[in-house]
């Protein structure tokens, strides 16, 4: 076995590096940029929308199921178009919380939300048919909150069923995933 000094000098540890730098680049939303139909937050949330969902550990046990339905609507705010989802949760041990988006669509087509809950604001670009969030969720845990990392990917498949996957991270470390159906009424 060579060791660390010796890959070095024979350029061999720089390209692994680099190598796994490229791995880590991950997916961007102009990936599916000609995908159809095409994404359109204002559109597609835009009265009231049914979710069927569930949180998964990162060993893929389902701890919670949920289901939400969101009221939402979009007017023109000192001409800015400005989103308001009205969620309303149900959740598989019989609590239920509700959560409130403000979604403002910027100039160049990227989306800032806030909430209660999220903390700063969440970051939004669309192409094709999916859309990519990026926020950070205060979550209450076992009497404390966690601020965790939400990678969140949304997929429209026609005009009335959106899927959504979101990964949580804490410190880079993943926590798991919520998973996410929507239905159009």
């Amino acid at each position: 076995m060579k060791s660390l000094r010796s890959m070095i000098a024979a350029g061999v540890l720089v390209p692994l590096l680099l190598g796994g730098l490229a791995g880590c680049a991950g997916t961007t939303v102009d990936q599916y940029r000609a995908q159809q139909p095409t994404l359109d937050l204002r559109q597609y949330f835009n009265g009231t929308i049914d979710g069927w969902g569930m949180f998964q550990d990162r060993g893929g046990e389902v701890k919670k199921r949920f289901h939400v339905v969101i009221d939402a609507k979009w007017e023109k705010k000192d001409g800015v178009d400005v989103g308001t989802l009205d969620e309303h949760f149900t959740w598989s041990d019989g609590t239920t919380s509700q959560r409130v988006w403000t979604i403002t669509r910027q100039a160049d087509g990227r989306y800032s939300g806030s909430a209660g809950d999220v903390v700063g604001a969440a970051d939004g670009e669309a192409a094709g048919n999916a859309l990519r969030w990026r926020y950070v969720l205060a979550l209450p845990v076992d009497g404390k909150v966690w601020n965790v990392d939400f990678d969140d990917w949304m997929y429209q498949m026609d005009d009335k069923v959106m899927l959504n996957r979101s990964e949580m991270r804490k410190f880079g470390i993943r926590l798991g995933e919520v998973t996410l159906s929507f239905s159009k009424r």
